[in-house]
């Protein structure tokens, strides 16, 4: 199973060395660097993802001594794993182009919605594909706008208001609390992927 996730970060290498210099630019922006990092991994994570959906990698996955649980478990581990190698390159920028150490609770923050965002992805897309994400995420950023435009004008201050918030906060059983739920969200989603992979591939 290692042979799989380490397979997900070496085909993402050329993508990680093409989207760095877009990464720094939003950095120098000033843009937050927790949006930043989300979005990245979202991005690696899902390329790493559609990357095995094509009919000959597919195959060859189902050729090789490798179980129906250690392929799909290869892609939440490796989805963790992707999310953590992002996550450092973040705070690395983040302290070299501000002069600041990135803050714990947005590394945090940053982790548990990037693995909310798997555990509702990862099902759908071995259900269907994950290019239906892609139709689903315009159709959201769609939503927004004519929400942004037409009933919440303010809606991104509000947004940066509760993060600001949330990130404020002093209570660590709140973040434990969190993180527990988070975690059990995501391991039920591995099993729902299971099950939808096994009932798939069968």
């Amino acid at each position: 199973m290692l042979h799989l996730i380490v397979k997900d970060i070496v085909l993402q290498r050329n993508t990680f060395f093409i989207l760095l210099p877009l990464l720094v630019v939003y950095m120098l922006l000033n843009s937050p660097s927790l949006f930043i990092g989300i979005i990245f991994c979202i991005a690696f994570t899902m390329q790493a993802f559609a990357a095995d959906e094509k009919s000959q990698i597919h195959l060859l996955l189902n050729s090789l001594p490798y179980t129906k649980k250690e392929i799909v478990s290869a892609k939440y581990l490796g989805a963790l794993v992707i999310t953590i190698i992002i996550a450092l390159t973040v705070v690395l920028g983040h302290l070299i182009i501000h002069g600041e150490l990135f803050s714990w609770k947005e590394l945090l923050l940053m982790l548990y919605l990037v693995m909310l965002y798997v555990s509702f992805s990862f099902p759908v897309s071995y259900k269907f594909k994950s290019s239906y994400l892609m139709i689903a995420f315009f159709a959201a950023f769609a939503a927004y706008l004519v929400v942004i435009n037409l009933f919440v004008p303010n809606l991104n201050d509000l947004i940066r208001e509760l993060v600001g918030k949330l990130l404020a906060m002093q209570a660590g059983q709140l973040y434990t609390m969190a993180g527990c739920i988070v975690f059990g969200v995501y391991v039920l989603s591995w099993l729902l992927s299971l099950r939808i992979y096994y009932k798939k591939a069968a």
